[in-house]
C-alpha cells in the first residue's frame, strides 16, 4: 500500500473517529436533557402526590366535620322532644288526668314525625304488598284480595325516596273459593 493510500486511510479513519465522536456527545447531550426533563416530571409527580394526600386529608376531615354536624343537628332536635316527653312525664308524676297524659303523647308524637319529615323521611303507605317496602311476616287466607295488607306490624320509612326500613306486615292471601265458583258458572 502507498503513503497516499495511507494517508487517505488514515484520514478516513480519522473522520470516521470524529463522526462518532460528534455522534457519541450529542447522543449524550440528550440523555442530559432527557435526565433533566425526567427529574423535573418527577418532581411535578412528587408535588402533585403531595397535594393528592393534601387534598384526601382535607376531604376526610371535611367528611367528619360533616357527620358531626348532622348528629349534632338530629340530636338538636331530639333534645326537643326530650323536653316534651319530660314535660308529659312530669304531669303524669304529679297525678295529671289520663286525658292530659293522651295529650301529651300526641305532642310527642307529633313533634317527632315533624323532626323525621324535616329530615327527608316519610312513612310507606302500605295497602297492598309490595315486596320493594313490606317483608310480609304473616300471610292469612282471607276473602280480602290477594296481597291487601291487613295489619301493620311496623311502621316502614323512605328517605328522601330511598328505602331505610321496610314495614312488616301481615298479608291476605285469597283463598280462592270465591273466584273459582264465578269461573265454574
Amino acid at each position: 500500500m502507498s503513503d497516499k493510500e495511507e494517508i487517505k486511510e488514515q484520514s478516513c479513519q480519522e473522520a470516521a473517529r470524529d463522526e462518532k465522536i460528534s455522534e457519541l456527545e450529542i447522543l449524550r447531550q440528550s440523555l442530559e436533557e432527557k435526565k433533566k426533563e425526567a427529574e423535573i416530571v418527577y418532581d411535578q409527580l412528587l408535588r402533585l402526590k403531595a397535594d393528592f394526600e393534601n387534598f384526601r386529608k382535607r376531604s376526610e376531615k371535611e367528611k367528619r366535620d360533616y357527620l358531626e354536624w348532622g348528629k349534632e343537628k338530629i340530636l338538636l332536635k331530639q333534645i326537643s322532644i326530650d323536653d316534651v316527653l319530660e314535660q308529659a312525664l312530669k304531669s303524669a308524676k304529679s297525678g295529671g288526668k289520663v286525658e292530659d297524659i293522651i295529650i301529651g303523647l300526641e305532642m310527642v308524637t307529633k313533634e317527632f314525625s315533624k323532626m323525621l319529615k324535616e329530615e327527608g323521611v316519610e312513612e310507606i303507605k302500605c295497602e297492598t304488598f309490595d315486596p320493594q317496602f313490606c317483608e310480609a311476616l304473616d300471610t292469612v287466607e282471607s276473602q280480602e284480595e290477594d296481597g291487601k295488607i291487613l295489619e301493620i306490624y311496623q311502621k316502614g320509612y323512605t328517605m328522601n325516596g330511598r328505602l331505610i326500613r321496610a314495614a312488616k306486615v301481615k298479608v291476605a292471601k285469597n283463598n280462592g273459593k270465591e273466584q273459582k265458583t264465578q269461573l265454574g258458572s
